[in-house]
């Protein structure tokens, strides 16, 4: 079902069910209170009549054959006047239920009658007895319509009971309201299938149009910006969408860029490699040849190098977090520079750099680093750790021309180079590692530190204490 149609669906059933429950809920309400006033409205006229038109009557005399008497007459119209407050009126004996006197003409309702609808409230007719009233449960008459009967005993005439019967006429128009409630519901439900229509118009009309920028952009169409969307949560999801849009076609330029970067770099080392060999096999000379061999396996070095940058970069990086001692990743990164002459200065205290990191990664931020700074040095790079607060402050500093002004907002992007030679990915590599780790890469400002020149890099890696709030995503 698609999610214009449930709208419809949730907003019309939410309005019927709501309409239909307030309204047959206060039905409900309304006919318990109105057949309560019912109630005491026939216990009321029954008692009142007992009280002042029957209880002083004497009864015993009336016998069959004399309802022409003046006493049958007397009762007879006294019931007869009850009509202005009930529908009929009946005294009549409780053991065998047979009349004495009715609201009824005498040629229908005889003394002695029998009664046999009061037999089916037999049990109502007995709590009169014992409670001086009571009243029956809403029965079917004859004529259709919805009654109720109140009982009172006549106690100067022991067995005898006055009946009342009245009509429930709040049912009417208790059933007038019911009908409105089901056309308020009807129109209700057309309300909020109109509603819901247009409600999900205004969430599925931008939603359709993102489904088609999503379609648009996995087919790979990524020149058109991602119109923002009006509404809170709508605007957020487009922005989103145009964001990765921007991200798709920024990994698109690096990898056109890396594609463009690998054959340069590649082909460079390629060509060395092929004039080195071929120069070695028309070398006639042993030591010429040993020398020109040497330079082929430094290309294939320098080769290896290259693509290892770049599988580093491309590569998804999974860090292996630990508790170690600095000094020992950072001296085997010195143990692997080739600082080209330059003098190398280390300086680490003695006391442990306790970190919460993969050691390989650590290794391998210095090692860019002192290679860099290698590279880039007059004469002179310097590497020193300490603790920081609660980080462990790792710096590599030289003392070369430094970082150009207009590349310091982007040295650390991928491709981001002021060399000659380089695939520029050394400290984009370096920043990654960083990252994945949880620490934290800075440029030191121009003329931050002991040296007015050159360029000075500083990683805080977390510390053994704050390992539980290591980064591990990159």
């Amino acid at each position: 079902m698609s999610l214009r149609r449930q709208f419809i669906v949730v907003f019309v059933a939410f309005s019927v069910v709501l309409t239909a429950m307030a309204g047959f809920g206060t039905v409900w309400i309304v006919s318990r209170t109105l057949e309560g006033e019912m109630d005491d409205k026939l216990r009321q006229v029954a008692s009142a009549a007992v009280q002042v038109g029957f209880e002083s009557s004497s009864f015993e005399s009336l016998l069959p054959g004399e309802e022409e008497s003046r006493l049958w007459a007397a009762h007879h119209t006294k019931l007869r006047l009850l009509k202005n407050y009930v529908a009929d009126g009946w005294i009549f004996r409780t053991d065998d239920y047979t009349a004495i006197v009715s609201s009824f003409p005498a040629d229908s309702v005889r003394i002695g009658t029998p009664l046999p609808e009061f037999e089916s409230h037999a049990d109502v007719i007995a709590r009169a007895e014992v409670e001086n009233s009571a009243t029956s449960v809403l029965f079917q008459g004859e004529d259709g319509q919805q009654y109720k009967y109140g009982f009172v005993p006549i106690r100067s005439s022991p067995g005898l009971m006055l009946a009342v019967r009245m009509r429930a006429d709040y049912l009417e128009p208790l059933a007038i309201f019911r009908r409105r409630i089901i056309q308020g519901s009807a129109a209700s439900a057309v309300i909020a299938a109109l509603l819901a229509w247009f409600l999900a118009a205004n969430v599925t009309g931008p939603l359709d149009r993102l489904s088609r920028v999503a379609l648009r952009i996995q087919r790979g169409w990524w020149a058109e910006a991602v119109r923002e969307e009006p509404g809170k949560e709508l605007g957020r999801l487009s922005r989103a969408m145009e964001r990765m849009r921007q991200g798709i076609l920024e990994r698109e330029e690096q990898l056109r860029l890396m594609l463009a970067q690998v054959a340069h770099e590649v082909r460079n080392p390629l060509g060395g490699l092929e004039l080195f060999a071929t120069a070695a096999v028309e070398a006639d000379n042993a030591d010429e040849r040993e020398h020109l061999l040497a330079r082929v396996r430094e290309e294939i070095n320098s080769l290896n190098l290259i693509i290892d940058d770049f599988l580093t970069f491309a590569r998804p990086l999974d860090p292996v977090l630990e508790t170690h001692d600095a000094r020992g990743p950072l001296r085997e990164a010195v143990d692997l520079l080739d600082s080209n002459g330059k003098e190398l200065v280390v300086d680490l205290p003695t006391e442990p750099l306790l970190v919460h990191a993969d050691p390989e990664h650590l290794k391998r931020v210095a090692l860019n680093l002192l290679r860099n700074a290698a590279q880039a040095s007059a004469s002179k790079v310097q590497l020193f750790g300490e603790i920081s607060g609660d980080e462990v402050l790792v710096c590599v500093r030289d003392d070369g021309p430094g970082v150009p002004e207009e590349l310091r907002e982007k040295i650390f992007e991928p491709f981001v180079t002021d060399k000659e030679q380089g695939a520029g990915l050394g400290l984009a590599i370096v920043q990654k590692l960083v990252e994945v780790n949880g620490a934290r890469l800075e440029l030191a400002p121009r003329g931050d530190g002991e040296n007015e020149a050159g360029a000075e890099f500083r990683v805080y890696w977390r510390t053994a204490d704050r390992r539980d709030e290591t980064r591990t995503s990159g």
